[in-house]
């Protein structure tokens, strides 16, 4: 049997000897996942692989066994290739079977003829890094790795088609971190623009098919992107599903040889040569330098990017969970009162905003989301750093997040919803192809007046759509698909935003600091590192506990709402009653209660009260009603 390492810095050699070993019985391809998946179920196994997401691509071993922490951008048709052939030695004629599984070229001396051959299927899924994963999340998942990787002898990549990293910015040790300013922000040097995506995303047929072009859904974006090839369960994933995909990385340079050597007049001897287009070409076959292949052996699907919150056997993770649950209402309260100094003092938009922050869709009636609490934090500063400063202390809190400043300019360029490319056949990203709970964060304090065009007036048009029914309407030229999604959509504006919400809530600031930005900077660095993980960790396991209300608490409920219409038929509409039992789940849920308990209904109408009590005085200043 292969040895304990083989099967990392030797996949390849491992799935050799068990074809070899079986005789040509078909058996054997059943034999190699299973042996690949004992392996990753062995204890701490996951972080012995090296991750595409932490280490440059030149640092890491051709046909080794890495891992990818990504999001399926997109789907590409199923190819065939030859499963098993055979080749012919030229000087002794002896005929020996390959196998072309988990490869992306065969050997030389292929017999064409040979009734051996096995034609097989497999499909590729063009994958991104998680859009908006924060930096914390992205160190502390490289921290965690205990991969040792040095940088590779046999393999030497080209100067002009580097990895997703720059050179200058590498050291000898690819675990140690880069500064956080080369993680976040591009210097417009044209070496970078291989791996990054533009900083202005527009509707551009051009930019679509770009060589350079990445598709990376946020712009500004850095990271690798792969190629995954899928053999087994095609059914099982799905677009923007987000996944830890373990294979064999190919960045064999043939691959670019053979696109390179590819020109139209090959047509006329093969006339299926005519049904890709350059541009098909370019967007399926880019550089192997840039685009690595990788060749799956196994993926888990990833219900979150915590990396501080064990991902990998259903009984750590629940073990994990059970034994939180015990602080949750303690690491509530000193989560609400650093929420409340960032808030400038205000008790009750502190409280919304955490419950907003541990809310997500957990499940769908007919078209009607369950779940989502998308906030307008009103009355904010307009033309004031104060969202910006708001998101950066959400990005130390959350794994994916963020920031759409809704100018004019934004709202009329950029590419918010993803389209189908029929000319590259690919679907050219947008910025609302995010992950699942990605904190999305509206800046319409930034909106001015003006004019929207026809792509703003659709932009807004699906922010909307995002907002109500938490879907996106991918535009397939003669007609759009719905894509179901579950962002947290948090707006902050001056007035009542002009979008639509779950709860709005004007900000009452008690406190008014002269320097807003060093202000919010002291409030954040006062909190110990310590501090912060468990924040970040009770938001997560916040999302992911069950909830259910008895049938004597629900009679309770629909007495209460029954009393409460007799008294006032105006004040409280069945779109309250539905808004109040959303935030009497979110309060349960926060203090670590699986059920709604009548103290808890009662006090989710007191912040509701006290929350219309702010509202009824505030003028409008978007047309919009108070």
């Amino acid at each position: 049997m292969p040895s304990s390492n083989d099967w990392i810095n030797n996949p390849l050699g491992v799935v050799e000897e068990m074809f070899v070993q079986s005789n040509s019985n078909p058996e054997w391809e059943a034999k190699v996942l299973e042996y690949f998946k004992g392996k990753l179920k062995e204890k701490q196994a996951y972080s012995w692989i090296p991750s595409l997401n932490d280490v440059p691509l030149h640092y890491l071993k051709p046909n080794s066994l890495v891992k990818f922490r990504c999001l399926v951008q997109d789907m590409f048709d199923p190819e065939f290739y030859m499963g098993v052939y055979e080749t012919i030695d030229p000087s002794t004629k002896a005929k020996v079977l390959r196998f072309g599984k988990y490869k992306d070229v065969t050997e030389c001396g292929v017999d064409l003829n040979s009734r051996n051959t096995v034609t097989a299927e497999r499909q590729t899924f063009y994958c991104v890094p998680i859009p908006g994963e924060t930096l914390w999340a992205k160190e502390t998942y490289a921290r965690s790795s205990q991969a040792r990787v040095v940088p590779s002898t046999s393999y030497i990549p080209s100067r002009q088609k580097r990895s997703y990293e720059e050179d200058d910015e590498m050291d000898t040790q690819p675990q140690k971190q880069r500064e956080p300013h080369t993680e976040l922000h591009a210097n417009g040097d044209s070496k970078r623009q291989e791996t990054e995506a533009p900083s202005g995303q527009t509707t551009s047929p051009s930019n679509a098919s770009s060589p350079l072009d990445l598709n990376f859904p946020l712009p500004g974006e850095r990271g690798p992107a792969c190629l995954v090839k899928v053999y087994e369960d095609l059914d099982s994933f799905k677009l923007n599903d987000m996944l830890e995909v373990y294979g064999i990385l190919s960045v064999n340079p043939l691959l670019s040889v053979l696109c390179e050597e590819k020109d139209p007049s090959a047509s006329l001897l093969d006339p299926t040569e005519s049904m890709e287009t350059p541009e098909e070409q370019r967007a399926h076959d880019p550089p192997a330098s840039l685009v690595p292949r990788l060749h799956m052996l196994h993926a888990r699907p990833l219900q979150h990017n915590n990396p501080l919150l064990p991902s990998d056997r259903a009984e750590d993770q629940h073990a994990f969970v059970s034994s939180f649950m015990v602080e949750m209402a303690s690491v509530r309260a000193e989560f609400l009162a650093y929420l409340t100094h960032i808030l400038l003092g205000d008790g009750l938009a502190a409280e919304y905003l955490l419950l907003h922050l541990i809310s997500s869709v957990y499940a769908r009636r007919d078209v009607l989301p369950l779940g989502k609490f998308t906030l307008n934090l009103s009355g904010c500063p307009p033309n004031s750093s104060f969202t910006e400063s708001l998101h950066q202390v959400i990005q130390e809190l959350v794994p994916c997040t963020y920031r759409l400043s809704m100018t004019l300019h934004n709202m009329n360029s950029l590419r918010l919803v993803p389209r189908k490319d029929y000319v590259a056949n690919r679907l050219v990203s947008g910025a609302l192809q995010l992950a699942r709970n990605t904190s999305l964060v509206l800046d319409e304090t930034r909106l001015e007046q003006g004019q929207l065009d026809a792509s703003g007036v659709q932009n807004i048009t699906a922010l909307g759509n995002l907002i109500s029914w938490q879907k996106v309407d991918y535009d397939f030229n003669y007609h759009q698909m719905e894509f179901p999604c579950n962002i947290n959509v948090f707006v902050t504006s001056e007035g009542r935003s002009l979008l639509p919400s779950d709860c709005q809530v004007p900000l009452q600031p008690q406190v008014t600091p002269p320097n807003l930005e060093e202000y919010l900077s002291t409030v954040h660095k006062a909190q110990l590192t310590s501090q912060i993980n468990k924040f970040r960790v009770y938001l997560s396991v916040a999302q992911t506990l069950d909830y259910s209300i008895s049938d004597e608490v629900t009679k309770a409920v629909e007495d209460d709402f029954v009393d409460m219409r007799k008294d006032d038929p105006q004040s409280v509409s069945a779109e309250d009653l539905h808004r109040m039992l959303v935030v009497a789940r979110l309060l349960s849920l926060s203090l670590g209660q699986t059920s709604l308990s009548r103290e808890g209904w009662m006090r989710a109408k007191h912040i509701d009260m006290l929350r219309r009590t702010r509202s009824q005085p505030q003028t409008t200043v978007n047309g919009n009603e108070p």
